[in-house]
């Protein structure tokens, strides 16, 4: 994972993350990806994990329907903010590519200190890290807070002390819908990027402007992150479904153009990271 990131840091466009929420979920995000030739990262939030099935569960059911659809683009399991060392160990033991251990509600040292826990563990079994400084806002899989800009200096800290291998630095971003416009700290992301040579994360990119986005790719974001935007248009398309043929029972009668709606959601979701044909 880390050369495609950092071919996509080089290269200047980004790998969209797009977090699952079911098998269903999988399926789309791989039949978009190949589709378009991108290479991908599923995401799996840690508070969704029990409901999921587990870390082993869910990385065998990716890796199973990974082989089971002939997929040839590169793809990345990974664990959307770990919540505890413990949990990333976890998804490390489990089979997963690449592990987020969020720490930014955490004082700086302690985030240092257990960040860099989960970097000697995670390394030692060729997996990545991503960390993060700051606090995203909004509320999205259970993961809630305010916006609170990522201050530099704590952002240098934590990648020259921990050797992580991405990092989320929070700069106005939202999880779930915005409230108003997104207003993204880019003289922020600018100094970030001068001062840090490792690719950066923009979580919340659900609702960001086509123009922002690139600006954030041309900043340093090589990875971005998906969900609220893909669950709206599932669930827009299913309400559609059900209203307007109210005898239908059969389940793929049903899921079908709502899987439809997510493969095309995607797919505009790679066109706006410009990862598309990169393979």
């Amino acid at each position: 994972m880390n050369t495609i990131i950092q071919k996509a840091k080089e290269e200047h466009y980004a790998i969209p993350q797009i977090n699952a929420n079911g098998l269903i979920w999988i399926e789309c995000i791989l039949k978009a990806a190949e589709i378009t030739r991108s290479p991908i990262i599923i995401g799996t939030t840690d508070k969704v994990i029990e409901f999921l099935g587990g870390y082993q569960f869910i990385c065998s059911t990716i890796k199973n329907k990974i082989k089971a659809m002939d997929v040839t683009i590169p793809v990345i399991v990974h664990l959307d903010h770990g919540l505890t060392v413990e949990n990333c160990k976890k998804a490390v033991d489990a089979g997963y590519d690449s592990v987020m251990f969020d720490g930014s509600k955490l004082p700086i040292e302690e985030n240092i200190k257990q960040t860099k826990a989960v970097v000697d563990y995670a390394h030692k079994n060729n997996v990545i890290v991503e960390g993060e400084v700051g606090a995203i806002g909004g509320n999205e899989d259970g993961v809630i807070g305010n916006v609170k800009y990522a201050d530099l200096d704590d952002c240098l800290r934590l990648a020259q002390e921990t050797l992580l291998d991405t990092l989320a630095p929070a700069l106005g971003s939202v999880h779930g819908k915005y409230q108003g416009e997104p207003d993204l700290g880019f003289a922020e992301m600018k100094a970030i990027q001068d001062a840090i040579d490792v690719p950066l994360v923009l979580h919340g990119a659900s609702g960001i402007s086509d123009e922002d986005l690139l600006k954030a790719i041309h900043l340093g974001h090589a990875k971005i992150n998906f969900n609220t935007e893909i669950n709206i248009a599932w669930s827009n398309q299913l309400r559609q479904t059900l209203n307007q043929d109210k005898s239908l029972f059969n389940p793929q009668q049903i899921l079908n153009p709502s899987k439809e709606a997510m493969v095309e959601t995607i797919q505009s979701i790679i066109y706006k990271c410009t990862s598309h044909n990169r393979v």
